[in-house]
Formats: structure tokens, C-alpha cells, sequence
């Protein structure tokens, strides 16, 4: 019987989780063994799990698991260096290059185990399954106003938090931006899941968007029309062949932009296509403050979706649900070919 062990989150401000208790009894139906690990701060109640017929076990106890079991979590494991023996299910961020990513994978190797990356579960046309895109678009949007917002009186965005749904968020925002006349923001990867979001949020808002995808951009650049809008929303991933949208140069041409936010945020990437930044933010700096007079504020956390836990939980869960129903088969289908990406970058280290 396959086992789907369901871990805790260790991240900060990380809430989210990728199986809900509707789905986990789906599972339990077409006979699924589903562990939960009960947690201090995952969304949804540890209860609904209980009635959906799931076994409940401790918190962080996954490397106790039988070694049967395929761990499904969503952001990072503890950077503790110890071998990963079990077959794993979460965003790895490994295979584009990234340091920390070539440690994860030196990891697996030590102890024999597999990382399925949540990032590269794909269709036959190669189109992902499931994406956190449309709520990472809109809370980063949100964010990018909010730092834009908090410029205009000479600051910086503060600390943020988590949200109880998309009335609380949008009403927050009006508040900070009530009075002020509204800037222009330009999304590139306009038609796109992430894009959407972005899009929409900004609407809602009232601010005008440009609205770019791969016709817009197709050219290479370079795009000074960037720097002509005041916000600048990147929504597609780096990958080989990504232009370059922000040059370093940006940080003194002239240029109306001043907060870019980074949405897809991958900065140690090769292939970032935002070259004035290094490093992602954090919900206790949400933005990086990359050059004066103007200023250009950089917002890059890489776990936007958590600002709306429940809403962005519930959609990507319903999108995974039939892949997850599907683990029987793993040498097949979405699992082999995630499998096979693996393979192939493992074989590098």
C-alpha cells in the first residue's frame, strides 16, 4: 500500500500545506495510507484530518518514517546536512544551479533517497500540474504596492504578516494607499497563472497595468519601458534563455521605476532575469533597498502565497489532488518524468 506521510512545516511564516482533508480522504478512498503530522501553525486544523481517517503522529517526525513512506511537504527541509533516505515530495529549488539547491542534492545522494520537485511535476505537453502562481501573483502584487505605498512618506515596507482571506488583504491595502494617486505597474507574464493574480490585484486597486507575455518579449530586449512604469512585476520563472528585464545598470539610469517586485524570485539562479538584487526578502524585510535618489526597492519573498495560507492551500491542493491520487504509479506519468529530472541532476553531483 503506497504511504503518503504529510509533514509539518519548519519554515517561518510557512502555514500553507498541500493536501487538505477532503483530498486526504480521496486518497484514503482509493486506498492510500495517509499520515498527518500535527503542527503549531499549518492552516487548517489538525481535526479535519483526524475524521478523514488519517493516522495523526507527532510534529517534525518524518525521519522516523518507515522507509516505505514518500514525505510530502512544500518549502525547504532543516539545512542540518544529515542524508535523506526517504523519496521526498516538495519545491527543492535544485535544479537551475542554485547553491543551496547542490547541497540538497548532495543529500539525497548521501542517503539513497529521491526528490520528486513539485516544480517539475508536468503534463506530457510540459505544462506544470499544479501551481501556487495565481495567489504568489496576487500577494506579491499587493506587497510591491504596499512598499510602493510606503515610499511615498519616505519609508521602507515593514514587517508583514498573514492575512485571513483576500477582503482583509485588499482592505489593508487600501488604507495605505487611500490618498495617493495611483502609479503604473508593468506584468511581464501577463497571461500566465502567476501573472493573473498580479493583474488582477492591481485592478482591484485601481492601478493601470501593462500587460506583457511572450509576444511582448520575444525580441530579447533590451525593455527600457521597465523602467518607464513605477512598478515592475516579474511573474515568469527563470530558466535558460530568460532575457534580462532589469539590467544592473538600473540602479542609476533614469527611470521612473521604483519597486520592483520579483514574484517568480529565484536571484541565485543563472538565469534571474532582475540583475540588480542577490538575495530574497523576508517577511521581516520584505524589501531590499538596492539604490538611492530615486529609490528602487526590490520585494522578493519567496513564499508570497503564505500571506493568504487557507485560500492558496485550498487551490493548489484541488490542482495536485489527482497526481497524488496517482502515486501508485511512480515509475509513469507526472512521477516518472519528475523522476527523471532528478536523475539527470543528480548524476551531475
Amino acid at each position: 500500500m503506497t504511504h503518503l506521510w504529510v509533514r509539518a512545516e519548519q519554515r517561518p511564516n510557512e502555514e500553507r500545506v498541500g493536501l487538505t482533508p477532503e483530498g486526504a480522504a480521496a486518497l484514503i478512498r482509493a486506498g492510500l495510507h495517509v499520515t498527518v503530522e500535527q503542527s503549531s501553525v499549518r492552516a487548517i486544523d489538525i481535526s479535519g484530518y483526524e475524521q478523514a481517517g488519517c493516522d495523526i503522529v507527532a510534529e517534525n517526525l518524518w525521519p522516523e518514517a518507515p522507509a516505505d513512506a514518500i514525505i510530502f511537504g512544500l518549502k525547504e527541509l532543516p539545512e542540518d546536512g544529515t542524508p535523506l533516505r526517504h523519496r521526498h515530495i516538495m519545491f527543492g529549488h535544485a535544479f537551475k544551479g542554485q547553491p543551496a539547491g547542490q547541497i540538497l542534492l548532495q543529500r539525497f545522494k548521501a542517503g539513497g533517497g529521491t526528490l520528486y520537485d513539485l516544480e517539475y511535476l508536468v503534463d506530457e505537453a510540459g505544462r506544470r500540474v499544479a501551481a501556487f502562481g495565481y495567489w504568489a501573483g496576487y500577494a506579491g502584487a499587493a506587497l510591491s504596492l504596499k512598499a510602493w505605498a510606503a515610499q511615498q512618506s519616505g519609508g521602507l515596507i515593514g514587517r508583514v504578516h498573514k492575512y485571513p482571506g483576500r477582503a482583509a488583504l485588499l482592505d489593508d491595502l487600501a488604507r495605505d494607499l487611500d490618498g495617493l494617486a495611483r502609479p503604473r505597474a508593468l506584468v511581464i507574464g501577463a497571461l500566465g497563472r502567476v501573472g493573473t493574480g498580479a493583474s488582477d490585484l492591481c485592478q482591484a486597486l485601481g492601478v493601470a497595468v501593462t500587460k506583457w507575455d511572450i509576444a511582448e518579449t520575444a525580441s530579447g530586449g533590451p525593455f527600457p519601458q521597465v523602467l518607464e512604469h513605477e512598478i515592475f512585476l516579474n511573474c515568469i520563472l527563470a530558466r535558460p534563455g530568460c532575457p534580462v528585464f532589469v539590467p544592473a545598470s538600473a540602479k542609476t539610469d533614469p527611470r521612473k521605476l521604483t519597486v520592483i517586485g520579483d514574484i517568480a524570485c529565484d536571484p541565485t539562479s543563472d538565469f534571474s532575469p532582475i540583475k540588480v538584487y542577490d538575495r530574497a526578502t523576508d517577511w521581516e524585510a520584505p524589501a531590499l533597498r538596492v539604490a538611492n535618489d530615486p529609490p528602487l526597492d526590490v520585494m522578493a519573498i519567496d513564499n508570497l502565497p503564505s500571506l493568504l495560507p487557507v485560500e492558496s492551500s485550498e487551490d493548489y491542493a484541488a490542482q495536485l489532488l489527482p497526481s497524488l491520487t496517482a502515486l501508485g504509479d511512480l515509475d509513469g506519468g507526472v512521477w516518472g518524468r519528475a523522476k527523471a529530472e532528478f536523475d539527470r541532476h543528480i548524476g551531475k553531483i
